[in-house]
């Protein structure tokens, strides 16, 4: 029987620098690339500055302590976000939207989400989907950071071509430090640069506010319906392609379930949507964070240690990301991901008969199309399953 101390023991003795980095980098990217989102959000629905702090504080400390719980539980590098996809449709609703209505739409999503987990309904689902298929639309969600960086570099040709060499050479002589070496040499240029401007930062921490739900049809139909087919399109699905991607056959109902009631019992308080993260997670699962899969957890772990402090800095994190220039951020992320994309690109292409499908899905996925309130990863596997279901007809 596993106690927790045998446990602590394990997980000091799996830890490493590259686990630690890995699950650092994860949550600067998490929270760079959508933290001014969440801010929007919060604003577009009448938020207080004092209820857009306790989102931030609420959402870090939500996603902090599932990713620490859960992967320590499966050992297994499970990473939790939040939705993204789901700020951004929140603040593109209507103006007028509520506070209390809105609340009851993050509710309503949160219960269908439960509902799914404790069902096995969205288990069945990710069994379903040929692995194949599933790589192809992993690929074509990541290929977006790989483009960015280099694309990044017609502005900022001297930091990205600094980390990328860096990248490149530290992997080579300590594979483990490469991405770090790549963060590091980036922050350097730019300090160097004579552009670097540091704001004042704010230590005190955010107060939690709770906003009573207030259900109507309106928050359903327009607020929660939305929100749960973007959650479990743009986030899970991509975040369970991911695990399967990296050999990890971590059970998926449970997952579903404590991100829905966690996300249900901390709506009042900002949480919206709380979900398996998609892109950040790869770096957790692939090789750059640990060269045993095994170890691998210790990077979720750390990523939840790194969320619950950036939930506490509140403020400050906000400030401190504004400061960082976004070439850094995206350019550490298409390097982080550059192993787990070519991973996938090549499983996705193995298998013969599936190739087609998988190459439609892969452009349907990079097409970035969104129809009807559904992202581009639910279009690309529509696609490719029709491919597959086609070619076995005339097969047949």
């Amino acid at each position: 029987m596993t106690t927790p101390l045998t446990a602590s023991r394990s997980l000091r003795r799996d830890l490493s620098t590259a686990s630690v980095v890995a699950g650092f980098t994860a949550v600067l990217i998490g929270y760079s690339s959508s933290a001014a989102i969440v801010l929007q959000a919060a604003y577009a629905v009448g938020a207080t500055p004092t209820q857009a702090q306790s989102w931030l504080m609420t959402l870090g400390l939500a996603t902090g302590v599932l990713c620490i719980a859960i992967s320590l539980y499966y050992r297994a590098p499970v990473l939790f976000a939040w939705s993204t996809p789901g700020a951004a449709l929140i603040g593109l609703l209507p103006p007028g939207t509520g506070m209390n209505e809105a609340v009851a739409g993050f509710m309503f999503a949160a219960a269908l989400m439960t509902l799914c987990g404790v069902t096995g309904l969205f288990d069945r689902v990710a069994r379903a989907i040929p692995r194949e298929l599933a790589a192809a639309m992993l690929a074509g969600v990541l290929v977006r950071f790989g483009l960015t960086l280099f694309a990044s570099a017609q502005a900022h040709l001297a930091i990205v071509l600094g980390m990328l060499v860096g990248y490149l050479v530290t992997k080579r002589v300590a594979p483990r430090y490469g991405v770090l070496a790549a963060l590091a040499i980036g922050i350097a240029i730019w300090l160097f640069s004579g552009q670097a401007e540091m704001a004042q930062l704010s230590f005190a921490l955010p107060a939690l506010e709770w906003v009573p739900p207030h259900f109507s049809l309106p928050a359903i139909v327009s607020i929660g319906l939305p929100l749960f087919i973007v959650t479990i399109a743009s986030q899970n699905l991509p975040g369970i392609a991911v695990l399967r991607q990296n050999h990890y056959q971590t059970p998926v109902s449970p997952l579903i379930t404590a991100s829905g009631l966690v996300t249900l019992v901390l709506a009042p308080f900002g949480v919206f949507a709380v979900n398996l993260a998609a892109i950040t997670a790869a770096i957790c699962a692939g090789p750059e964070a640990h060269e045993d899969p095994a170890r691998r957890y210790t990077a979720s772990v750390a990523a939840g240690v790194f969320y619950l402090l950036a939930g506490l800095a509140g403020a400050a994190i906000v400030t401190l990301f504004a400061v960082l220039p976004p070439v850094i951020v995206a350019a550490i992320a298409g390097i982080a991901l550059l192993g787990t994309l070519g991973a996938s690109l090549s499983d996705a292409l193995l298998t013969p008969t599936h190739r087609e499908a998988a190459l439609i899905t892969f452009l349907v996925t990079a097409s970035n199309l969104n129809l009807m309130s559904i992202s581009s990863p639910v279009w690309g596997l529509l696609a490719g399953g029709l491919v597959i279901a086609v070619a076995h007809r005339r097969q047949g």
